[in-house]
């Protein structure tokens, strides 16, 4: 029976990591902008040379 409070203290203190985490990321901007990563892929950096029109 002693284990499930080890586990319950474990959980907390995990559950608080993250909580902690979350926040440190919210402070240095981690999450300011979510679209332009996921558009940026879709860009073509280079201009095609090869253009024949």
């Amino acid at each position: 029976m002693s284990i499930i409070y080890f586990l319950i203290g474990c959980s907390v203190v995990l559950a608080l990591a993250f909580l902690l985490a979350f926040f440190w990321s919210q402070r240095t901007g981690q999450n300011d902008d979510l679209y332009t990563p996921s558009v940026r892929i879709l860009i073509d950096d280079e201009p095609d040379t090869n253009d024949k029109k």
